[in-house]
């Protein structure tokens, strides 16, 4: 896909200094500039590497100031990283700019299908769904029976929804995510087996939610697991059954957060942090990754380590973790003098 730097200007409302009909088709950074790439200067300290790539177009602030001559053409803009951040976003929506139907796949017949849609090859939508205007359904995505799918939601390749579920408007689920599988429940019997509890219950995600890659978000044993509007779920995450996350709370990979726990809005957790069932999180609250929860917790704590603690006595118990050698040695050094001690008054 190709720009001559009138086009890109034109989105940026922009100013070209150089070639109007310099064509790109790839962007990189500044110091890695090379023909046909389109690139950004916004950090100062990389302007040398403005007289030096090998990049056809560089966007800059218009109060730059050139020192020298350079061979590439410039757009000037009020602010270079913001009409970088908005070109991305331009670019990312015309490549995923897909519509129609490919072929082979399977679409039940009692499938309510919205417009200008986009059905990838070997894709499976099942009896009774329901799709609104504008969806992207990318290859290989399975569709179970009664599933309903908001308007301009996109689900990439890979992407399996089990029965029940309901997704809602302008939501994002990426490639192997799994939505809607059975929670884990199992009951042990007598004999020490386990039975199968039926998971009769759905998933539930509300409208602007964006999932990553590998994400499963269980069904509920009864009931609804729910993830409201604008939560963001990185990738790798388990969600377990009758879990509630609250609006635009967002997730780092790798977490996990076992069944019934109820997650506040606008909490922020990071990397690899687990999350005991059956527990309350309040609003705002902030876990640091690695960080192991196995209770309640109120509205914006800050909480890290496993068991969790709070932030600031989690730093100062770490001082004195990372001395603990010290400290034993100092013991052991006033145990012997203790000892010598008794010795003489003996």
């Amino acid at each position: 896909m190709k720009f001559t730097a009138k086009q890109i200007a034109e989105i940026l409302e922009g100013e070209v200094v150089g070639n109007i009909d310099e064509q790109v088709s790839k962007l990189s950074k500044i110091e890695e500039g090379e023909k046909g790439a389109l690139t950004f200067l916004s950090n100062l300290k990389y302007t040398p590497f403005l007289y030096s790539t090998n990049a056809s177009v560089v966007i800059v602030n218009k109060d730059l100031v050139l020192e020298k001559k350079t061979s590439t053409t410039l757009i000037k803009v009020e602010d270079s990283y913001q009409a970088f951040s908005k070109l991305l976003e331009y670019y990312n929506q015309v490549k995923l700019n897909k519509s129609g139907v490919e072929k082979p796949n399977f679409i039940s017949e009692s499938a309510i299908l919205g417009q200008n849609l986009y059905i990838g090859a070997f894709s499976y939508i099942g009896n009774d769904v329901a799709i609104g205007d504008n969806v992207k359904i990318y290859p290989n995505v399975y569709i179970g029976d009664n599933v309903s799918i908001g308007e301009g939601t996109t689900l990439f390749s890979g992407v399996k929804i089990y029965s029940e579920s309901i997704i809602g408007k302008a939501c994002e689920i990426h490639a192997g995510s799994i939505v809607g599988c059975d929670g884990f429940g199992f009951a042990p019997s007598e004999s020490g087996v386990y039975n199968k509890i039926p998971q009769i219950g759905n998933v539930i995600i509300e409208d602007n939610v964006a999932i990553g890659s590998g994400t499963t978000i269980d069904r509920a044993t009864m009931g609804s697991t729910i993830i409201r509007k604008g939560v963001k779920l990185d990738n790798q995450i388990q969600v377990a059954h009758n879990v509630e996350i609250g609006k635009n709370t967002v997730i780092a990979a790798q977490s996990g957060i076992a069944g019934s726990t109820s997650i506040g809005e606008n909490c922020m957790i990071g990397g690899q942090v687990g999350v005991a069932g059956h527990l309350k999180i309040g609003n705002y609250v902030r876990i640091q990754a690695q960080s192991g929860i196995g209770r309640n917790l109120k509205d914006n704590e800050i909480v890290q380590g496993s068991p969790a603690l709070p932030y600031s006595d989690y730093n100062k118990s770490y001082v004195h973790f990372k001395n603990l050698s010290k400290l034993s040695d100092k013991i052991n050094d006033l145990e012997k003098i203790a000892k010598s001690q008794t010795k003489v008054n003996e």
